[in-house]
């Protein structure tokens, strides 16, 4: 009997192995308990992702310093956090011998202004969103003692998190985050060392690197989640990260993770504003993946709207000359349908039925959309099944309620940790 592709075993170079190609891609949580910490529900939905048979978890984005969040209930991980809660954290990813990766992260200028923090990034170059521009403080440009502190950061939360016992570190330079606002020339304007020129801007990713390698043992597996491009022009794009996966191939990581997008063009959601044809139902980053891994040192791993078995194995299956994708990420797939991996195995099912919210404002129903994903896993995490909502609307306005909560809850922790 042939074994599908999407459940045999891979080793990576550090010589970890991840026992099938399918992972659970990052999705932000939003279930922090006070103090930004983990606690039993972040803990329930990584056991019960486990039991769905993914070889890989990859956690929602880690926040490498508290005055930075991409949400009010986002986890945070710096010196004096309590490893417990983490602890726990990493025993529920491992509790069916899959792997746990956390994701870490820096948002830069995609802070939400009502946290009421300083906003920064590698230039002063503001979000512009139509209509949600105003949710977002402009921001000033980082100085080198900063950067160099953020770089020491970055290190400082992987070393952690290999002490609290997950198997490996995702830095995220996607999405428009802080490391993918140096890597893009819209956000980069700087005319110093961490400026200008392709190899300038990504500097800081680079050197984010290397300090977490010599932070962390050699078995610990550390990845890079990056934009394949960011469909903006003038941006980031295929050519840029084919370079930096390049590069990358030199720096001991074990894995690069492709997406796209940002919050100006939420790619990653499938809505590119361009029109390309990468923008389909499902795994619209793949053309571009092939393209990147077919030259690449590492193993290439692509998250994007993956949801039916069939397209999941055409994208292993039928990569060129036999180099290409190596894992798939399925982020939305899983918070609606958790065993994904087990059932697909068992050919209990070859498609997950996700809901599509079909409001003419193509940006305000591409965040309805992740509201709805937000609902599955607060259901997970409290040991209920999943559940559509019967109103997206309604689903949109509790999750703005809930928001408002958090970001009280969020500045007084702040203040009294002042």
């Amino acid at each position: 009997m042939t074994v599908s592709p999407l459940f045999e075993p891979l080793t990576l170079p550090n010589g970890a192995v991840l026992r099938n190609r399918l992972a659970k891609a990052a999705m932000e949580e939003s279930l922090a308990a006070f103090g930004q910490v983990p606690d039993e529900k972040i803990h329930r939905l990584y056991r019960r992702w486990a039991a769905g048979g993914a070889g890989l978890l990859i956690t929602g984005n880690v926040m490498v310093s508290a005055d930075a969040l991409s949400g009010p209930a986002s986890v945070v991980l710096e010196d004096g956090t309590d490893l417990a809660p983490f602890r726990e954290w990493a025993e529920a990813g491992q509790m069916r011998g899959g792997a746990i990766w956390m994701q870490i992260n820096h948002p830069g200028r995609q802070v939400l202004a009502s946290l009421g923090e300083e906003t920064v990034s590698a230039s002063d170059v503001p979000v512009e969103i139509p209509g949600m521009s105003k949710n977002f403080n402009p921001p000033r440009a980082l100085t080198e003692a900063e950067i160099q502190d953020l770089v020491a950061r970055f290190a400082r939360t992987a070393a952690l998190a290999e002490e609290a016992g997950f198997d490996g570190v995702q830095i995220h330079a996607a999405h428009g985050y802080l490391i993918s606002q140096f890597l893009s020339p819209l956000t980069n304007r700087r005319t110093d060392h961490w400026g200008g020129s392709l190899e300038n801007r990504a500097r800081f990713l680079f050197e984010v690197v290397r300090a977490i390698r010599a932070s962390v043992s050699k078995g610990f597996t550390v990845s890079v989640k990056l934009n394949s491009a960011d469909f903006q022009k003038g941006g980031f794009g295929q050519d840029d990260a084919k370079w930096v996966v390049d590069q990358l191939g030199d720096t001991a990581i074990d894995l690069v993770e492709l997406s796209g997008g940002s919050y100006e063009s939420p790619a990653m959601q499938g809505r590119q504003e361009d029109g390309t044809s990468t923008a389909r139902r499902e795994a619209y980053f793949v053309d571009f993946a092939r393209d990147i891994a077919a030259d690449s040192k590492i193993p290439i791993m692509v998250t994007g709207g993956i949801r039916s078995r069939a397209v999941a194995e055409d994208a292993l299956a039928n990569n060129r000359g036999g180099i290409g994708v190596s894992v798939l990420g399925v982020a939305r797939a899983m918070a609606f349908e958790p065993d994904l991996v087990e059932n697909w195995r068992n050919g209990k099912s070859e498609s997950v039925n996700i809901p599509e919210v079909s409001w003419k404002n193509k940006r305000l129903a591409g965040f309805a959309s992740m509201v709805l994903a937000y609902f599955q896993l607060e259901r997970l995490a409290n040991g209920k099944p999943p559940k559509v909502p019967h109103s997206a609307f309604l689903a949109l306005m509790r999750n703005q309620m809930r928001a408002k909560r958090w970001t009280k809850r969020y500045r007084s922790w702040r203040d009294a940790r002042a």
